[in-house]
Order: C-alpha cells, then sequence, then structure tokens
C-alpha cells in the first residue's frame, strides 16, 4: 500500500510523491510513473482526446454567450407611452412589439430592445429607462454583433447606421412621414457611442456593421447618421477612413440638435405648433 508509506519508512516530505522522488532518488515524473504503476493506473482510462477536426466546435461551445432577457410585461403601455412621447411613429412602435424586436420588462418597465441571430435567435438585447432616470445598458450575455437592427425586406445595397435604438426608430418615423416604407431599408444600431483609437488608422470597424458588412456583400453604400458631438464626430471621420475603400460612405448627421431624435422632436413640435397656429 503506497499511501502513508513516507511516514512508515520515517522518510519526510509533504506528499506521496516527495517520498517516491526521495526513496528512489528520482524526479518528478519518473516518481509519478512508478505511483502508476504500483498503483495500476492507466493513465489512458483518465485522459481525455479532443478530435482535431472538433476542437474549433468545442470552442465554439465553450466561447458561446447565453443572454438574460429580463420577464416580460403582459402589456406594452409604458414603452408605447415613452416612445410616442419621442414622437416616433405608433405603426412603427406596434411593428417592433408586434415581432418581438422590444418589449416592456415586467420589474422595471424599461424598453428592452432586441436583436437577433441568422437563425432568428435572440443574441442581443439592451435596456433603456421609460423615465427620466436616463438608465441604458446592455443585457448579461449580449453579443453586440447583433444590435437592435431593423433590415430591408428587400434587395438593398445600402445600410443606415445610428448609435441608438431611439435614433434608428426616429429615422425610421421621419421616412415614413415622407410617404417612404420603412421597411425598404437598412437600418442598424451601434447600440452606444463606437469608442476610436487615438489615431484614428488604428480604430477597428464596430462588430455589429463588420458581421453585417461580412454576411452581406451586396452592400456598396454606408450612410453614417451618428451624434453632432465630439465622439460621434470623431466616429464618423474613423470610420470614412476604414471603409472609404470599399464603400461609399456618407455622413448624414442631424441637421438640428445632438441626434436623430433631437431632430424628429423638433420637426414634429414645429409641425404641431403650425397646427395649432391654423385652427385658431
Amino acid at each position: 500500500m503506497v499511501c502513508g508509506i513516507g511516514f512508515l519508512d520515517g522518510v519526510g516530505g509533504r506528499n506521496v510523491i516527495d517520498f517516491v522522488c526521495v526513496r528512489d532518488n528520482s524526479n518528478f515524473k519518473t516518481a509519478v510513473e512508478t505511483l502508476m504503476y504500483e498503483l495500476n493506473i492507466d493513465a489512458g482510462n483518465y485522459k481525455t482526446t479532443i478530435p482535431k477536426s472538433d476542437v474549433k466546435s468545442y470552442k465554439k461551445v465553450a466561447e458561446e454567450k447565453k443572454i438574460i432577457l429580463p420577464q416580460k410585461n403582459p402589456e406594452s403601455k409604458r414603452v408605447f407611452a415613452y416612445l410616442s412621447s419621442r414622437y416616433i411613429d405608433k405603426e412603427i412602435i406596434n411593428y417592433c412589439l408586434n415581432n418581438n424586436f422590444m418589449y416592456e420588462d415586467l420589474e422595471h418597465h424599461n424598453v428592452i430592445f432586441l436583436g437577433y441571430d441568422e437563425n432568428n435567435k435572440v443574441k442581443f438585447g439592451c435596456a433603456r429607462a421609460t423615465n427620466p432616470s436616463r438608465v441604458m445598458y446592455d443585457l448579461k450575455g449580449s453579443s453586440k454583433e447583433y444590435s437592435f437592427r431593423l433590415l430591408s425586406q428587400e434587395s438593398s445595397t445600402t445600410v443606415h447606421i445610428f448609435e441608438s435604438a431611439v435614433d434608428l426608430l426616429s429615422f425610421a418615423t421621419l421616412i415614413k412621414n415622407r410617404g417612404m416604407d420603412f421597411r425598404k431599408f437598412n437600418l442598424i444600431s451601434l447600440s452606444g457611442v463606437y469608442q476610436t483609437a487615438n489615431k484614428i488608422e488604428e480604430s477597428k470597424v464596430p462588430v455589429v456593421l463588420k458581421k453585417y458588412l461580412e454576411t452581406n456583400k451586396n452592400i456598396r453604400t454606408i450612410i453614417l447618421h451618428l451624434d453632432n458631438d465630439i465622439a460621434g464626430r470623431n466616429a464618423t471621420k474613423a470610420l470614412e477612413f476604414l471603409l472609404k475603400k470599399d464603400y461609399e460612405v456618407l455622413d448624414r448627421p442631424s441637421s438640428y440638435g445632438k441626434d436623430v431624435n433631437d431632430y424628429l422632436v423638433h420637426q414634429m413640435e414645429l409641425k404641431n405648433k403650425k397646427s395649432r397656429s391654423y385652427a385658431r
């Protein structure tokens, strides 16, 4: 019996491997092999080998994220009221709710914007408060490769890029207000501010845009609707530099306020003001 033999033979050591090293004047590897022989241990019985052909699939399973979704509220009154207050078109709100592109969470009544992969599985989610608290965050396990988007139901060679889901929905509303069908446009949000490197040439294309362009080789034109702040302008310059070799890149920021929603609110309030004036 090997266990405890160090003490029986009066040989010191912290464990049985130390004892065998001293007893046989051997190194660690040889001591382990000796113990395996004395205990009749077959190394093959304890070794797990992954076939080379399966290594990628094992890694894929290990790296796959599982998104944690907040419980859905049976009603969407808070979400509807909030987005309506931002002048998002009611038909567009219902379109997103009915197609599970967004919903209202039960506990906090935040609006949860969802993003799907090529197999129509939810891979991304972000929350935005429906009150003035300015709560905004990505759900745990989200993959920004599949950030919130509304894609064209027809073939299109153009994609429009926005910082937030609300800006995306604001643009869809502006399209509809001008008599166009928002379902014929590719609209993608970056789900947050795109951080550039100190040197523009060292910046990277946002993962959601990179993924989309890799899987949609028909795209020829990228239209940027990023914010009118320092971060938004720097992001626009970086993307123009990174993408201009392969695409036509157009800068189309809001002509009023900080972002597309500011412009929409301004336009709708002007329209309402004129309507009230005519009603007098």
